[in-house]
């Protein structure tokens, strides 16, 4: 009988790679109706820690979808998702969403800022389901503001801000939970040129500090800053040399 014991959850793997953050095998996803949509096909990947990959694909590849399950909002209809080692198929709905709010952040090309509360108590209100106890959440909300360039801008309100600074809000509230994968959807697609390459450098950025990143979008500048580049069509994923 062997002796070998098997690697711990989050050890680095025999070549030195860091460990898998996600990982996915044979996930498909389908939709029922007159006629069955199969969204995803047979999609398998790794996520790193500390990775920075983009999803590249033309609307109706699957992307988004891949999103979905990604960020926990969506189950697989087939297959395997782990986060952080955890194997998310028999997790319940509450589950979900506590592994989601402590594990992962998210951004979105639409912002989705509350135009009634300031910068800081918007990105404070984004640790709500993190775990981060109430009374710490204003100081770390200022952290993340201090990460992105925008405590000048804690009191004031998202109609008052550019776009580009309202994406950088919607990072700050993603981050200040200090979850581990950082899931950015079409980040730039409402910004111009040069507010564009602004987002993308914070990104860089904020990957450099260690933030494993995943970056859904159909632009190739964006797909092209990531590390890792994944194409998506037809609901099947390829890793790009």
């Amino acid at each position: 009988m062997s002796t070998e014991q098997p690697p711990a959850i989050g050890a680095a793997d025999a070549f030195g790679a860091p460990p898998a953050l996600v990982r996915l095998d044979g996930v498909a996803r389908s939709f029922p109706g007159a006629t069955t949509v199969l969204a995803l096909r047979d999609v398998d990947m790794v996520i790193h820690q500390g990775d920075y990959v983009s999803i590249m694909g033309p609307s109706g590849s699957g992307k988004s979808t891949l999103l979905n399950v990604l960020g926990l909002l969506d189950r697989p209809t087939v297959g395997r998702y782990e986060l952080d080692g955890v194997d998310t198929a028999p997790l319940k709905d509450r589950d979900r969403t506590r592994l989601r709010g402590r594990r992962l952040g998210f951004v979105f090309q639409a912002f989705h800022l509350l135009a009634r509360r300031s910068v800081l108590e918007n990105v404070a209100l984004g640790m709500t389901y993190s775990g981060v106890p109430r009374g710490q959440r204003r100081g770390r909300a200022w952290r993340a503001l201090e990460r992105v360039s925008m405590t000048h801008r804690a009191s004031f309100y998202p109609t008052t801000l550019s776009g580009g600074e309202r994406q950088r809000v919607a990072v700050a509230r993603a981050v200040a939970g200090e979850p581990a994968l950082l899931l950015a959807d079409e980040p730039t697609g409402n910004l111009d040129a040069a507010t564009s390459a602004e987002v993308l450098e914070l990104l860089e950025d904020l990957n450099r500090s260690g933030l494993a990143i995943a970056v859904v979008t159909h632009d190739p500048e964006v797909s092209a800053a990531a590390r890792r580049r994944f194409a998506m069509r037809d609901g099947r994923l390829r890793e790009e040399p």
